[in-house]
């Protein structure tokens, strides 16, 4: 592996930092202070439309989607430095861009398991950005670490499908601009194989029998920018038979091709989010001063920063291994790099941020800096796409049985 990177990335980096600079960073307060005035929470600051205008005319719209067809034909390793300075401005950036989640796995899943209609239909709007999508997988009454225990029905009835459910913490559902849900259930609760009960299937927002409940918070974060998490209910939902995504029984191997490359963009933006709590923990270091000297001659905090240093250097490293990994040898082959930097980066960067929490003392849980939300949000990654404890259940079985 070449540590280097290519020219191309390199060229996007400089694009992106500049970017970041002069439209990104300044818009942060902007945002927060336009979104106070809005008729709904859930509406998107009229300062959001006007970064996502400037990237589309820079270029730097659509970056991970490894398809020339549908976006910038970058591979893992090339998105990767890029996914990591998004993650610096976790709520703006990755929608600038159109990179933001859930609609990146959407629009991966569309790309390479829809059939040209539904591409057509759905797909063509999320690219152009045109409208914003939610994926309906977890729910409230299983524990939905492991995904063959969801219990929302797909029955076939005729030239239809009708779906009936609950799920929860679906993503990007409050947004008024989510035209479409991509909703796992059961077309064979029954089935011998548990990995061939499920299926996919698209369903529209304003499908008779869809009930968006409420909104459900994150350590009391509502996450406006990612169209928040909500509480849907599906009532004997009626939509065509069209609408399956791939085939009966092939949801959860389509799930499982959805959540690699997000869990490599989450850990991407992950380092994003530990610089950007590092560097505030240096400019709060030598501004502030405690019992007659600077903080930052505080041999506690030299501690601090130093061991975030080395732990984002590490996960850098790892991460960028199992994104080359994923470009020569594909995700399966890569799977076991996959799950090591789900379980070391959001711990390794929720102890990094609150390290930098507890340098800005009440500045640090407070609206006035990033650092509360960007806490809250690295240490939901430690649940999102399979909690800790799934993966080192399967890593641990994985090098157990090289030695069986």
């Amino acid at each position: 592996m070449d540590f280097a990177y290519d020219a191309r990335t390199e060229e996007l980096r400089t694009k992106l930092l500049a970017f970041m600079d002069e439209h990104v960073y300044p818009a942060e307060a902007v945002a927060d202070e336009q979104r106070n005035r809005l008729a709904s929470p859930w509406d998107e600051p009229p300062v959001v439309g006007e970064l996502k205008a400037e990237a589309k005319r820079q270029g730097l719209w659509n970056l991970f989607l490894p398809d020339r067809r549908y976006g910038a034909g970058l591979t893992n390793l090339q998105y990767a430095p890029l996914a990591e300075i998004t993650g610096r401005s976790p709520q703006l950036a990755p929608t600038a861009l159109n990179c933001a989640a859930p609609d990146t796995g959407n629009m991966e899943l569309l790309a390479e398991f829809a059939d040209e209609a539904q591409r057509k239909e759905w797909l063509e709007p999320l690219l152009a950005g045109e409208i914003r999508s939610a994926f309906a997988m977890t729910e409230p009454e299983v524990a939905s670490s492991d995904a063959t225990n969801i219990t929302t029905r797909i029955e076939r009835d005729g030239d239809a499908y009708v779906v009936t459910g609950r799920k929860w913490y679906i993503s990007g559902a409050m947004n008024p601009d989510c035209g479409i849900f991509i909703v796992m259930g059961k077309t064979d609760p029954d089935g011998a194989d548990l990995r061939r009960q499920q299926s996919m299937i698209l369903v529209p927002r304003d499908t008779p029998g869809v009930t968006v409940k409420r909104a459900m918070r994150v350590y009391g974060y509502e996450d406006h920018y990612h169209g928040g998490h909500a509480e849907v209910v599906f009532d004997r939902v009626r939509v065509p038979a069209a609408n399956l995504v791939g085939e009966e029984g092939g949801g959860f191997a389509i799930a499982q091709a959805r959540l690699g490359p997000g869990r490599i963009h989450h850990c991407m933006r992950l380092i994003g989010m530990a610089e950007r709590a590092i560097e505030l923990m240096c400019r709060r270091a030598v501004a502030r001063e405690a019992f007659g000297k600077p903080l930052a001659a505080q041999g506690v905090v030299h501690n601090w920063i130093a061991d975030a240093r080395v732990s984002v250097e590490q996960l850098r490293l790892l991460v960028l291994k199992t994104a080359w990994l994923m470009d020569t040898v594909g995700n399966r082959g890569a799977h076991t790099e996959i799950q090591a930097i789900k379980i070391a980066t959001p711990r390794a960067v929720v102890d990094i941020i609150d390290r930098a929490v507890q340098l800005h003392g009440a500045g640090g849980v407070s609206q006035d800096f990033p650092l509360a939300e960007l806490w809250a949000a690295a240490r939901t990654l430690r649940l999102a796409d399979g909690p800790d404890e799934v993966h080192q259940r399967s890593l641990a079985r994985r090098e157990l049985k090289r030695h069986r």
